[in-house]
């Protein structure tokens, strides 16, 4: 049971680890990599994808190492990190670039806020603006924004 806590702790965690990682890093000495994914240029694949691979390192090496080194409290924490790329792959690809169509058409609150939020960081072009740095953790005032959206259209 404390594998599950562990797994979950470091889920949650991950959250303000992307925060500070996409402001400080992805819009700092790795804007080489980020700047195509604000500023899109033609074809599928960006340099910003690059960034799946190096979060995904260190979930696997802990649960690689974790596993042959039977320190299942490692394993955990590879899991946990696993399981926010995964929801990040879900909510960031598909949900709001849109990458495979999929959940396009979705009038979800939560999915409305998060897309908004989303907007507002990519209307910043260049890596010294900028909003709205995390993923699944939405603002107040993005949340405010939908729910005056909702009164205006109910009028």
């Amino acid at each position: 049971m404390i594998y599950l806590f562990i797994t979950l702790g470091v889920f949650v965690l991950m959250e303000g680890i992307t925060w500070l990682t996409h402001k400080y890093i992805m819009h700092g000495f790795l804007w080489y990599l980020h700047q195509d994914h604000h500023q899109k240029g033609a074809g599928f694949f960006e340099k910003n994808d690059a960034f799946f691979v190096i979060f995904a390192i260190p979930s696997w090496l802990c649960i690689m190492l974790g596993s042959m080194y039977e320190m299942y409290w490692v394993v955990s924490i590879g899991a946990g990190i696993a399981l926010y790329g995964f929801a990040y792959f879900m909510v960031h690809e598909i949900i709001i670039h849109q990458r495979f169509k999929l959940f396009s058409r979705s009038n979800n609150r939560y999915i409305r806020a998060i897309r908004w939020a989303h907007k507002m960081h990519h209307k910043h072009l260049h890596k010294h603006e900028g909003e709205s740095f995390g993923m699944l953790v939405v603002g107040k005032k993005y949340w405010d924004k939908i729910k005056r959206d909702e009164k205006m259209k109910s009028v």
